[in-house]
C-alpha cells in the first residue's frame, strides 16, 4: 500500500503562510471596515501605531480555544481575539495587549484570559511597562467556567506587577461586567471620550436588575468615570490621541521599580526667575487665584500632565519635569472650594503619592489650603477615615518630598498638604504664607471671646486681637524660627529653590523597619 506523501519544505511553508495571513486579517475586510467607519482602529492597526516601526514582536498569534459546546466547535478566534508582544515606545521597550473587536467581539474567554495575563507576568519579570488596550465584548459566556477562572488569572497577575512595573489601561471600545476590574486595578486608565465604556454593569442588565432606565453613555461613559467615579485619569477624543497620551505618559515614568524616572536635556535654565509669582497672592486671604499660573512658571517650559483634571479639582496632581527630571507636582487649586481637602480629593491625592513613591519619582506640593472640609456629610462619610490617608502616605514615602507653602496652611491640612512632621525633607515658605493651627480669626473669636464680648466697642476689639494672634501665629516667621520651615524665599525665586532641593536630595535613602506594608485606612 502506498503511504501518504510527506510534505515538503516550500508545502509547510506556504501552510504557515496562509494560516498566517488568515489570522493577521483578523475578523476580516468588512469587520475592519465597520471599525473604521465608528472613527476606530483595528488592534493591530493600534499596535502599529503604538510602537516604534519594525519594533513589535508578537507573542501567542497562534493560540486557539478548546471549547466545543454552543457553536463553538470549529470556530476559529483569530489570535482568541487578543493581540499581545512587547517592541520599543519611544526607544523604550513596553508589552502591550490589544483586544480585537473584530473575532468574536473581543469576547474574554480562557485562553484570552490566559494570553493577556500572562503578557502582565513577561512584562513584570522582564521589569518593562504593560499597556493594555480594552475593546471587548466581556465574558465569552460560551467557556463557562473556564471563562470565570481566566478573569482571577488576569486579576491576580496585575496585582503581583503592580508596583513593579508601570500599568497603563486604554479605554477605546466597550469594558463591561467582571472584565471591567481590570482597567481600575491599574495604575492609569485613559478613555477615548467617544468610544470607551466602562461599567460593573450594562444597562440592560441595570434595568432588568434594579428597574433603572440610563444610556450607556451616562452609565459607562467618560463623563461618569472622569468626573464622577474618580477612576479615568485622561482622557482623548479618538484612538490616536489615547495612544498619544499614553505615550506621554510613559516619558515621565521609569521602566520599573528598581529605576530612576527618565531624565531629558531641557533648554529651561534651572535658575530661572519667575517675577510674575511676586505678586499673585491677593491682599485678601479669602481672594482665589489660579494655581496654574503657579506650576506653569515654575516647571519645565510650562509644561504638566494633569492627572485626574476633571475630578475633585480642587485638588491638583500630575507629572513635570525639574532641569529635566520627572517629578509628581501636587497642588491645592484655591479657584475650587479655596483648595480645601475633602474625601474626593484625599483619595487623588494618596493613591497618586504612593504611586510616585512606588516608582521613585521626587514629589513636590505646592500649599494653599484651609484645612479639611468638615459638616455632617463629610463626617458621616469618612473624611477622618480619607483624609488620614494622606498622612499614611506621606508618612510611608521613601523619595524626595519638597514642599511650598504660598499662602494657608492650617490645621490638619498642614501636614496633610506634607510638612516636616510628617517627612518632608525640605519646607520652604512664601512671605504670603499662613501657617497655623487655626486661621487668626477662628482663633482670636475662640481664645478673646470673653474680652471681645465685654469689650466698650466689641468689633474693634475683634479686629485688634486678630491682629494679635496673626502677628503672633499666623505668620510663616515663627515657623522658621523653630526650623520648621527650612526658609522665606521670595516667589520669584521658587523654580531655583525647588531645582537645588531636588539636586540636593538626588540621592536620598531610607532605611526602614522591616513590615509587610501599613495598614492604611483603605
Amino acid at each position: 500500500m502506498d503511504t501518504p506523501a510527506e510534505k515538503g519544505t516550500q508545502e509547510r511553508i506556504q501552510e504557515w503562510d496562509a494560516q498566517k495571513r488568515r489570522i493577521l486579517e483578523m475578523g476580516g475586510a468588512k469587520a475592519i471596515d465597520d471599525r473604521h467607519a465608528k472613527g476606530q482602529m483595528s488592534a493591530r492597526e493600534r499596535i502599529a501605531y503604538f510602537f516604534d516601526p519594525g519594533t513589535f514582536t508578537e507573542i501567542g498569534m497562534w493560540v486557539k480555544h478548546r471549547t466545543t459546546a454552543f457553536g463553538m466547535a470549529g470556530r476559529e478566534v483569530p489570535a482568541e481575539g487578543i493581540v499581545t508582544g512587547f517592541g520599543e515606545v519611544n526607544g523604550r521597550t513596553v508589552v502591550a495587549a490589544a483586544e480585537d473587536f473584530t473575532a468574536m467581539m473581543g469576547t474574554f474567554g480562557e485562553y484570552h484570559g490566559k494570553k493577556l495575563a500572562h503578557a502582565i507576568r513577561f512584562a513584570a519579570e522582564k521589569g518593562w511597562p504593560f499597556v493594555t488596550m480594552n475593546d471587548s465584548a466581556g465574558a465569552r459566556l460560551h467557556e463557562g467556567m473556564d471563562t470565570l477562572e481566566a478573569y482571577g488569572w488576569t486579576f491576580r497577575a496585575q496585582i503581583e506587577a503592580s508596583g513593579i512595573i508601570p500599568q497603563i489601561s486604554l479605554l477605546m471600545g466597550p469594558c463591561l461586567g467582571g472584565q471591567a476590574y481590570h482597567p481600575v486595578m491599574m495604575d492609569f486608565v485613559i478613555q477615548n471620550r467617544t468610544t470607551g465604556f466602562m461599567g460593573i454593569a450594562g444597562p440592560a442588565f441595570v434595568k432588568t436588575q434594579t428597574g433603572e432606565d440610563i444610556s450607556l453613555e451616562d452609565l459607562s461613559g467618560w463623563k461618569a468615570h472622569a468626573m464622577k467615579s474618580g477612576q479615568t485619569h485622561l482622557v482623548a477624543d479618538t484612538d490616536e490621541e489615547c495612544l498619544d497620551r499614553c505615550k506621554e505618559l510613559l516619558a515621565f515614568l521609569p521602566s520599573n521599580n528598581t529605576a530612576q524616572p527618565p531624565r531629558i536635556d531641557v533648554t529651561d535654565a534651572a535658575g530661572r526667575a519667575s517675577p510674575e509669582l511676586d505678586g499673585l497672592i491677593p491682599d485678601n486671604p479669602n481672594k482665589a487665584y489660579d494655581m496654574r499660573t503657579v506650576i506653569n512658571a515654575v516647571v519645565d517650559n510650562g509644561k504638566y500632565l494633569e492627572i485626574l483634571p476633571y475630578y475633585a479639582t480642587n485638588m491638583m496632581v500630575g507629572f513635570a519635569r525639574f532641569d529635566g527630571r520627572p517629578v509628581g507636582l501636587v497642588a491645592n487649586q484655591p479657584k475650587v472650594k479655596a483648595g480645601v481637602l475633602d474625601i474626593n480629593a484625599c483619595d487623588k491625592l494618596a493613591r497618586f503619592i504612593r504611586f510616585c513613591d512606588l516608582f521613585n519619582i521626587p514629589l513636590v506640593s505646592l500649599t494653599d489650603c484651609p484645612g479639611y472640609l468638615i459638616g455632617s456629610q463629610q463626617d458621616w462619610n469618612g473624611i477622618l477615615r480619607h483624609g488620614a490617608k494622606l498622612l499614611f502616605s506621606w508618612a510611608d514615602a521613601t523619595v524626595p518630598l519638597v514642599s511650598v507653602i504660598l499662602r494657608k496652611s492650617y490645621a490638619g491640612a498642614h501636614y496633610g498638604m506634607l510638612d516636616k512632621s510628617i517627612g518632608a525633607d525640605m519646607v520652604f515658605a512664601w512671605p504670603t504664607a499662613r501657617v497655623s493651627i487655626v486661621g487668626a480669626e477662628t482663633a482670636a473669636s475662640i481664645i478673646f471671646a470673653k474680652e471681645i464680648k465685654n469689650a466698650a466697642n466689641p468689633e474693634e476689639e475683634r479686629m485688634r486681637k486678630l491682629k494679635e494672634y496673626a502677628d503672633m501665629y499666623e505668620s510663616p516667621y515663627q515657623a522658621a524660627e523653630r526650623g520648621y520651615i527650612d526658609d522665606i524665599i521670595q516667589p520669584a525665586d521658587t523654580r531655583k529653590t525647588i531645582n537645588r532641593a531636588l539636586d540636593a536630595l538626588a540621592q536620598k535613602r531610607m532605611a526602614k523597619p522591616w513590615r509587610k506594608y501599613s495598614n492604611i485606612t483603605l
